[in-house]
């Protein structure tokens, strides 16, 4: 037996084909958004990376450290001020990546944060020794490709409003230990521990023996597959808004065979 006609029914429908449709345009604007940004971040890298290597020094204009760039530093390493950043995973292993400054002119206290690399994190660990320690005293000249900050991970805040890994007020940290933190901000790493340092952040891509692992990440530029989610998103709104005209139309002819003064049922 078919059910009967119920203008409520029809009206609920319409209302929700139109949530649907205001939904999923949206939605796919969004993704055409991600796809715009993932293209920029690709030809950004392509950019950086064709650009002539920089040599860094204090005078270094700020406009020539643009990311992804490749860059050579000479200096000292100041290994007392390492920095460990926690879950930073390798191949599916939980480890570390080291961050170390360089100190490039010792009269003015400047210095290059470097990424030197990814350490294996070792359950038990009490503390990292520093990578390069027999050479630690000596002037390196390394190389590697510029950042505008550090890569950032989520963080967890705690109750309080404050970080839960936030970094020592001032460096090296009391009885030596290395500090251990999920990000690292440039800023706040400037004052713990007093050095003056370039507005770019190295990652360490050769110029040091040691056991550290150089295989550093990129940013997803797989644009195509936010260009696939839109065409469904906007697929999606088109069959919701080809059944939103068939619901009202069917309405709408039905309203005119009945006539206005037939009341529909609820």
């Amino acid at each position: 037996m078919a059910r009967p006609y119920s203008m409520t029914r029809t009206l609920g429908a319409l209302l929700l084909l139109g949530v649907m449709i205001a939904v999923f345009i949206p939605l796919g604007n969004w993704q055409l958004r991600r796809a715009a940004e993932r293209k920029g971040i690709m030809h950004a890298i392509e950019a950086g990376r064709n650009s002539p290597p920089v040599a860094l020094a204090p005078d270094t204009p700020a406009k020539t450290l643009t990311n992804w760039r490749p860059a050579t530093a000479s200096g000292v390493w100041l290994d007392n001020f390492t920095v460990l950043l926690q879950n930073r995973n390798y191949k599916g292993r939980p480890g570390y990546w080291v961050a170390t400054p360089l100190l490039i002119d010792p009269a003015l206290h400047t210095a290059v944060l470097v990424l030197r690399g990814w350490l294996p994190f070792t359950a038990g660990q009490a503390s990292v020794t520093a990578p390069d320690a027999a050479h630690a005293d000596k002037t390196q000249t390394i190389r590697g490709t510029l950042l505008d900050h550090v890569p950032r991970l989520f963080e967890l805040w705690s109750f309080s409003g404050h970080s839960t890994d936030a970094l020592p007020a001032k460096l090296p940290a009391p009885g030596g230990a290395t500090p251990q933190v999920q990000n690292l901000d440039l800023g706040a790493y400037a004052r713990a521990t007093g050095l003056k340092f370039i507005p770019a952040v190295m990652e360490q891509t050769s110029g040091s023996q040691d056991r550290l692992v150089r295989d550093w990440p990129l940013p997803s530029i797989d644009f195509a597959r936010n260009n696939g989610y839109a065409m469904q998103w906007f697929s999606f709104a088109a069959i919701a808004a080809a059944a939103w005209l068939v619901v009202a139309w069917r309405a709408w002819r039905r309203y005119r065979s009945q006539g206005p003064g037939v009341p529909p049922s609820a």
